[in-house]
C-alpha cells in the first residue's frame, strides 16, 4: 500500500476561513485547524465532503481511495473534469485541497480500506471518519473497526437512484429506514454485536427498479461480484457529501450544534 504525506508546512490561512469563524467562534475555528478528519472514498459523495471540510478550515484531511477517475464519473464526482481523466482520485483531491488552502495538511492513502489494513491507515489518530463508499463488505468492516476502536464515524448510505432532496436525512444507524443499503449494513453489524452508535446520512425515498442498467460493469474494487450501474444525480450525491461533513462537525462540536 502506498502512503504519502503531503503539505507545505504553511499555516492555515485564517482570512480564508473568517466567515466560518464568525459563525462558530474563534475557539471553534482554532479546534478545526487542529482537527484530523478522514474521508474514505472520494467519489460522488466523498469528493463533496472533502470540499466542504477544506473550505471550513479542517487542518488535516486524511483521504483514502485506490481508484482512478473515469468518464463514467463525470455526471456526479467533483474531481471528474477533463484534465483529471485517468488520474488517481487521491492526486486530484490533494491538488484541489491545496488550491483551496495550501496550509491544510493532506494525508494520502492510495488503497481500498478494509479490516486487514485498518491498523496501517489509522496508525496515527483521527478525530472523525466519514465513510463514503458503497461496497457492502468493506463498508461493514470499516464501521465495525471504527466502533470497536471508539473512533467517531459518519456513514453515508445509498445516494444513487434518488431524485428527491427533501427525503435526505441523518440519524443513528438504528433509525435508518427505506434504504436497502442501510438494511444490509444493519443486519451485518447486528451479527457482529453492533446495534447503534454510528451516525448515518440516508434517504427515505422509495427507489424505482427502472434505474438499474441491464449491462454489467467490472467491479473496480477487484474483489466481490461485478455490479450493474445504477442511475444517479450530482445534486443528490453532493447533498449527501455536504450533510456528512456537517455531521462530522457535529461530532467535533456537540455543544455548538446541539443548541
Amino acid at each position: 500500500m502506498a502512503i504519502f504525506l503531503e503539505g507545505n508546512n504553511l499555516s492555515i490561512n485564517s482570512e480564508r476561513h473568517k466567515r466560518t469563524e464568525l459563525l462558530l467562534g474563534k475557539e471553534a475555528i482554532e479546534k478545526l485547524h487542529q482537527s484530523n478528519v478522514t474521508v474514505i472514498g472520494l467519489g460522488a459523495v466523498g469528493s463533496h465532503a472533502v470540499e466542504s471540510l477544506a473550505r471550513c478550515g479542517v487542518g488535516t484531511i486524511r483521504i483514502v481511495d485506490f481508484d482512478t477517475i473515469s468518464e463514467s464519473n463525470f455526471n456526479r464526482q467533483l474531481y471528474a473534469i477533463e484534465p483529471n481523466l485517468n488520474r488517481l482520485k487521491t492526486d486530484a483531491a490533494s491538488e484541489r485541497i491545496n488550491q483551496i488552502d495550501p496550509g491544510i495538511k493532506v494525508e494520502v492513502f492510495n488503497t481500498l480500506c478494509h479490516a486487514e489494513n485498518f491498523n496501517e491507515v489509522f496508525a496515527s489518530p483521527t478525530d472523525v471518519i466519514i465513510d463514503a463508499i458503497d461496497s457492502l463488505n468493506p463498508k461493514v468492516n470499516i464501521l465495525y473497526e471504527a466502533v470497536s476502536r471508539e473512533i467517531k464515524i459518519v456513514s453515508c448510505m445509498g445516494a444513487a437512484r434518488k431524485i428527491d432532496p427533501s427525503k435526505i436525512t441523518s440519524g443513528d444507524i438504528s433509525e435508518t429506514i427505506m434504504c436497502p443499503l442501510a438494511k444490509f449494513v444493519r443486519k451485518r453489524l447486528r451479527n457482529r454485536g453492533v446495534y447503534n452508535g454510528i451516525r448515518c446520512v440516508y434517504s427515505t425515498e422509495l427507489i424505482s427498479k427502472n434505474t438499474v442498467s441491464k449491462e454489467v460493469e467490472p467491479n473496480s474494487y477487484k474483489s466481490g461480484r461485478d455490479r450493474k450501474p445504477v442511475g444517479s444525480l450530482p445534486m443528490i450525491t453532493g447533498i449527501f457529501g455536504y450533510i456528512a461533513a456537517i455531521e462530522a462537525l457535529k461530532l467535533l462540536f456537540p455543544d455548538i450544534f446541539n443548541n
